[in-house]
């Protein structure tokens, strides 16, 4: 097993680490939108912290070598499923035309008061 780290993405709020590597799969811990630098949640409602969620995991993925094309399986947790049309322009917009496998929950509450949290399965190239 072999734990990633990058100062890309933030650094984990808790006893986790930001990404497993094991038998050839990559597990990353939830992201939500923090500012790598400050670690603070940043604002600009739910678009913004989207797009931070998936840029943070971009910087995670990569640090096991792997890109959006290796992600096999995501799951999003949105705290309004209102949302969910703005979230699919976004991971359509991330993903390109790779379409892994992919659950989205609705939950009462996310860290910090994150509107959305997303994590990935990969498989390392």
């Amino acid at each position: 097993m072999h734990f990633h780290h990058t100062d890309s993405a933030p650094k984990a709020i808790g006893p986790y680490s930001q990404s497993v590597e094991t038998d050839g799969w990559l597990y990353t811990s939830g992201q939500i939108a923090l500012d790598p630098a400050t670690g603070d949640l940043i604002g600009g409602g739910f678009e913004a912290q989207a797009r931070q969620v998936l840029e943070n995991l971009r910087h995670v993925l990569a640090s096991a070598g792997c890109t959006f094309k290796d992600v096999v399986k995501a799951a999003v947790f949105v705290v309004d499923l209102a949302d969910f049309p703005k979230l699919n322009a976004l991971y359509a917009e991330a993903m390109g035309d790779h379409r892994p496998a992919r659950s989205t929950i609705q939950v009462a509450a996310l860290p910090k008061g994150a509107l959305v949290e997303i994590d990935f399965v990969a498989k390392v190239p």
